[in-house]
């Protein structure tokens, strides 16, 4: 096997810059991604990464007065009084507006680092070190930050970017096959919307040899990235896009069923297997309501399914996940909005669709109508 090669950066421009950095063993540069004048560091970190966040944490306390936190695993850390004893230990510490967050943990760990950072003294740096291919893809990059509420996932946050993120694909190494396929339901998603060459990679990759040392991997986390930040760039706080692409709602491609499945299962099933059924979901759906391609639906379900990821769900009703759509933050009023494709990397946004045609949709991916 090859040694991995030398760090990637990615910039993210815009009214606040920072680079995105993919490589391996990439601790040490965490201190440059802080800044100066940085005196704390809180480190946010899911209780369950345990001697993972060594290394993380053994390149700050050389230069930084370290604040350790540790979250409650998953979902289960993004709700409002974890991030107010997020908030109160920042206090008894001292944490001053030129102090610093790092984040190390997976997209839940994101969502709520970023958020207690966003939200502290109205703001604070923050560098988030993702430990989940779902993290480096998705969570890490664009600066959304959130919790849950009862009402449903990610309704209450707010926009902050970070100072920096590390992808360290080392990190990854001891990530369960099933989290790390899980993570690849938002790079082929991008594939669908944005870059073609992500689903070539994955259409022409043995799935068993896409590991975290491998070529392919880094290809397409890096790819996935890209999207992001071409995207984001254009479109920080999704105000829309032009010429008709839906600018940073193109990312939710997916994601409406995606979330209702998420809430009505209490999360039980992991964010990126919900995306893979969610896409192939709104494939059915476009094929009905906007007359896309038969075969371009197949390869929804070819390319999803070839990685280990599922595309069929039924563990709930039409009318139960009609409900939770409701309430996903695309939605105008009491019309629903999906992202669709009328081609390949040719989004756009499809409002109101009929009831039938979504349920129609709904059975075609062996749901009860």
């Amino acid at each position: 096997m090859s040694a991995p090669g030398p760090d990637t950066v990615l910039h993210v421009g815009g009214a606040s810059p920072y680079d995105v950095v993919v490589g391996h063993g990439l601790s040490a540069r965490l201190p440059a991604l802080l800044g100066e004048g940085v005196e704390r560091v809180a480190v946010l970190y899911a209780g369950a990464l345990g001697a993972l966040a060594d290394p993380v944490v053994d390149a700050l306390v050389e230069h930084f007065d370290v604040l350790a936190l540790g979250l409650p695993d998953g979902e289960r850390a993004k709700t409002a009084p974890v991030a107010a004893d997020c908030w109160e230990a920042l206090g008894e510490a001292g944490f001053t507006r030129s102090d610093a967050v790092v984040t190390i943990g997976g997209g839940a760990t994101t969502d709520l680092g970023g958020f207690v950072a966003a939200t502290w003294l109205r703001g604070v740096r923050v560098v988030h070190v993702p430990t989940t291919l779902l993290g480096m893809v998705d969570a890490a990059v664009g600066g959304k930050t959130g919790v849950n509420t009862g009402a449903g996932k990610n309704l209450v946050g707010s926009f902050h970017e970070p100072a920096g993120v590390l992808c360290d694909l080392s990190l990854l190494d001891t990530l369960p096959r099933a989290e790390l396929v899980a993570g690849l339901g938002e790079v082929v998603k991008c594939g669908f919307v944005a870059d073609p060459v992500i689903l070539d990679v994955v259409e022409r990759t043995d799935p068993d040899a896409l590991t975290p040392s491998s070529p392919e991997l880094r290809e397409l986390v890096e790819r996935a990235v890209r999207v992001k930040v071409d995207v984001v760039v254009g479109d920080l706080r999704e105000t829309g896009g032009r010429d008709g692409h839906p600018g940073r709602e193109v990312l939710n491609y997916g994601h409406t069923l995606a979330h209702a499945i998420e809430r009505t299962s209490d999360y039980a099933v992991r964010h990126g297997e919900a995306v893979a059924i969610g896409c192939v979901y709104v494939a059915e759906l476009a094929a009905r309501a906007a007359g896309l391609d038969p075969a371009l639906v197949e390869r929804h379900r070819a390319a999803l399914s070839r990685v280990g990821l599922p595309t069929t769900y039924d563990a709930a009703s039409f009318d139960e996940l009609h409900a939770a759509m409701k309430v996903d933050k695309k939605a105008r009023g009491s019309q629903l909005r999906f992202v669709v494709l009328d081609d390949l990397a040719s989004p756009r946004i499809l409002a109101g669709p009929s009831e039938d045609d979504l349920r129609a949709a709904y059975a075609a991916i062996g749901g009860v109508r």
